[in-house]
């Protein structure tokens, strides 16, 4: 473990699908690979190869307990400096999958703690950034502009920063599926030198 909790560098991949030949997979480890060469210390996880149980109750959401594989996730991003998302766009959001990953992942006493009544929650996770990687089969100026990357403010906004997570910077990759080898592998090198700069 670098001593460095800046060095210390987490990737969460949000495609729900196992096949890593998907592009996500490719840009995340573009990522690693450059983390890796500016010594930085990673770890990845993949959450479609990940075993969780989708919550189904407040009750469970406040008090249930996490199974191993969540508690080794949570380890995880305890012991991140910056954190990195890769994942598509599905119907104008994370794919389910992801949410149920982060439903069960931010849960009350791990990302943050209810102060007393009408004080502001504790944030657990504070001191930490992170990168958000979107996909889609949209131009990506759509997304921000007509949609107003609604599903990336929620993320930023009432995810990670009420935990206390940021800066939190985005990039998006539109046309994924039509732009063609030469636009893909660019965007490879943008994540590899993202990851060399830890950003």
């Amino acid at each position: 473990m670098s001593m460095d909790k800046n060095k210390n560098i987490v990737v969460i991949v949000g495609h729900p699908d196992p096949d890593r030949n998907r592009y996500c997979y490719a840009l995340a480890n573009a990522y690693l690979a450059g983390a890796h060469q500016s010594g930085a210390d990673t770890r990845l996880v993949e959450i479609a190869h990940v075993d969780f149980p989708i919550l189904r109750s407040k009750a469970e959401f406040d008090s249930g307990s996490p199974n191993q594989a969540i508690k080794r996730a949570q380890e995880d991003i305890y012991w991140a400096g910056h954190l990195v998302f890769v994942y598509p766009l599905w119907l104008g959001t994370m794919p389910a999958l992801l949410k149920a990953f982060l439903e069960q992942v931010f849960r009350p006493g791990f990302a943050a703690t209810e102060s007393k009544q009408g004080q502001p929650w504790s944030k657990h996770l504070s001191g930490r950034s992170a990168r958000v990687v979107i996909t889609m089969g949209m131009p990506a100026f759509v997304y921000r502009w007509f949609y107003l990357a609604h599903s990336l403010k929620n993320l930023e906004r009432n995810i990670l920063g009420f935990c206390g997570i940021g800066p939190v910077r985005a990039l998006l990759i539109g046309m994924v599926e039509t732009c063609g080898d030469a636009k893909r592998s660019d965007w490879l090198v943008k994540m590899q030198t993202l990851g060399q700069h830890g950003r």
